[in-house]
Formats: C-alpha cells, sequence, structure tokens
C-alpha cells in the first residue's frame, strides 16, 4: 500500500487513486474500498471511467447490496468499450436476475 500512498503523492490523479482504492478493497475489504471510491465519484475524469464504474459494481456485490450492485453494473455496462467487457456486465446482471435481484 505504501507504494499507492507515494505514486498517488506524486500523480495525484482519480485514476491513481481509483486503483489505491482497489488495492485498499483488497487488503481491508469492500467496504473500505468502496468509502474510497465514494469519495472519487464527483471526479469528473472517473464519471463515465469503465473500470471505476465496474469496480463499484463489484465492491457493492460483494458488500450484498445487490440493487444498487445492479445500477453499478448498468452504469458499467453503458460505458464498457468493447463487446467482450458488455458480454461479461450481461452475465453478471443476468446472475443477479437469475437469484431473483431486480436488475
Amino acid at each position: 500500500m505504501a507504494l499507492y500512498d507515494v505514486l498517488l503523492a506524486l500523480d495525484p490523479s482519480p485514476v491513481v487513486a481509483l486503483n489505491r482504492a482497489a488495492a485498499v478493497a483488497m487488503r481491508d475489504g469492500p467496504e473500505a474500498g468502496l468509502a474510497l471510491l465514494e469519495e472519487l465519484a464527483g471526479a469528473r475524469r472517473l464519471r463515465d471511467y469503465h473500470p471505476y464504474l465496474l469496480a463499484r459494481a463489484d465492491l457493492l456485490h460483494r458488500l450484498g447490496r445487490l440493487p444498487e450492485a445492479a445500477e453499478a453494473y448498468r452504469a458499467a455496462l453503458a460505458a464498457a468499450g468493447s463487446e467482450p467487457e458488455r458480454t461479461h456486465l450481461r452475465r453478471r446482471l443476468a446472475a443477479l436476475a437469475e437469484a431473483g435481484h431486480e436488475v
């Protein structure tokens, strides 16, 4: 984590902060990572940035916040830049629907 802190000090961009949040989620759990992502929600550069939207969706899913996860997966789907990404996100949404959660 210290390396992400150094990188963030050298390049305080939203993308670096996103990568740090993902690392925090792996180390400290999805709630900690999501809290950092929520701090980045106002960053214009991330608003339609597929990796940000997907990370947020995945963390919400891991936390069991399934209606919010479905909404976030739909946002990531809208921002996806390739068909393989869209296919992956459609599968995620289908899995939520199969589990009986509104998508």
